[in-house]
């Protein structure tokens, strides 16, 4: 017999079963499974474009953000039948591995249903694994800096598109950082291409502003300053999804901003001014829109950069 909390729902022509939905799957908030996947559904619309055709990696949090968690590449052997997959071949199994593809609403509410709360996707899509469509700088703050840090660190990087003829755009992680994309969308660039290019802009950024900014990813050189980490720009690496939920005592996520509200964050050093919970999003996309579309279409090449010492 199946339980009060557990349902079967109709998806357009697909159907499934949810179960569990009363769990309580972030305790200090009272959060639970119902809530998770309601806020999936309703930001769907959104979300979708930029999980297309992008292997996900699941992040699963069974028993809840304060439990034991765990990653999952190889999309579960348990998937309904409709549930797209795309092989992405591993060197380590010396094989192709089936990840899921998120291309629907059906397939993102099952993953929720399997406590996905965080959705990891490369920079890249299937078809193209070597061919990143956009760049990513992950502003990560040692202790005791913090989000204001970083968003003024976006600001500098900003800068620097901005004098390069590049569009950027950011979006706080949803945990403690600030992450800056640059849309590419050309066919020809490789990983090589554009890691090379944010090392490049790293390194300049350190040695302009070493009191606020490292480029290397050592612990011991952090605090106090942001890690500009470009090392993201790799195939074997992805980054939360733009909209996905963070795994943490509340539920954030991770919502673009405009430069604007950056600017505003670092000015008032307030890093709650950047903080969203999943209400908070929705209302922002009433109101704003999809702040990440350009990273679907906006074509832009990547300049060469000068890498001489100042």
């Amino acid at each position: 017999m199946a339980r009060s909390s557990d349902a079967e729902v109709a998806v357009g022509n697909k159907r499934l079963k949810l179960s569990n939905l009363d769990k309580v799957l972030y305790p200090k908030a009272g959060f639970t499974k119902a809530q998770v996947i309601d806020y999936y559904l309703r930001v769907s619309d959104v979300l979708l474009p930029h999980l297309r055709d992008r292997p996900l990696t699941l992040k699963r949090y069974p028993n809840g953000v304060d439990q034991p968690y765990f990653y999952e590449k190889r999309c579960p052997s348990h998937r309904p039948a409709w549930v797209r997959t795309a092989g992405v071949y591993s060197e380590r199994n010396s094989s192709a591995v089936p990840y899921c593809l998120v291309n629907d609403v059906a397939t993102l509410i099952w993953a929720a249903n399997l406590a996905d709360l965080e959705l990891h996707v490369p920079l890249a899509k299937a078809s193209a694994m070597d061919r990143p469509t956009q760049m990513v700088f992950d502003l990560d703050p040692g202790e005791p800096a913090n989000l204001v840090q970083c968003c003024e660190v976006g600001i500098l990087l900003r800068g620097m598109f901005d004098s390069l003829g590049l569009e950027s755009f950011a979006k706080p992680s949803g945990s403690k950082g600030l992450q800056v994309y640059v849309p590419l969308n050309r066919p020809k660039l490789t990983y090589d291409d554009t890691k090379a290019f944010a090392r490049a802009v790293a390194e300049l950024l350190e040695r302009e502003r070493r009191d606020l900014i490292v480029s290397n990813m050592k612990k011991s050189l952090r605090a106090g300053k942001v890690l500009v980490d470009w090392s993201q720009n790799d195939p074997h690496k992805t980054t939360v999804c733009v909209y996905s939920l963070r795994a943490k005592d509340r539920p954030t996520v991770s919502t673009p901003v405009r430069w604007d509200e950056v600017v505003a964050c670092a000015q008032a050093r307030d890093s709650a001014a950047l903080t969203f919970d999943p209400e908070a999003t929705l209302d922002r996309i009433k109101r704003d829109g999809d702040l990440f579309a350009p990273l679907l279409e906006l074509r832009q090449s990547l300049p060469r950069l000068s890498r001489h010492k100042s």
